[in-house]
């Protein structure tokens, strides 16, 4: 049986699980994939529609609550969703004739974790 260490990947020196902005340069797949998420939080429409769903008291709302909010048809704000959804921000669930929304967890914490700048990266005060 051998002894040998393995390396874990994936993973910067505190443990966490994707690295921040701050520790190291961005390797390309993580770049692509940070960057279709920051490419739809980018347009006004769909920050608003994230920030309603993700504040939503009992965590979902449906599209028919969302769409009265904005001067847009419903097939505008339903392709904002689904532009929310592909970047992993988002899940839904067809109930009857309505669509009910809410935010993935996980996907925003871990772009807050990226977020983050380690106290001793930041400039002096």
């Amino acid at each position: 049986m051998s002894k040998q260490e393995l390396e874990v990947i994936g993973q910067d020196t505190d443990g966490a699980c994707c690295g921040r902005l701050a520790s190291a340069p961005l390797g390309d797949e993580r770049a692509v994939e940070l960057a279709k998420v920051f490419k739809a939080l980018g347009d006004p429409v769909r920050l608003r529609l994230l920030s309603m769903i993700a504040s939503r008291e009992g965590g979902e709302v449906c599209v028919c609550e969302m769409t009265p909010a904005f001067d847009l048809s419903q097939p505008t704000i339903s392709h904002h969703l689904k532009l929310l959804r592909q970047a992993g921000l988002i899940d839904c669930e067809r109930r009857g004739t309505w669509v009910y929304y809410w935010a993935l967890p996980g996907a925003l914490d871990k772009l807050a974790e990226f977020l983050t700048t380690p106290r001793s990266a930041q400039a002096p005060a």
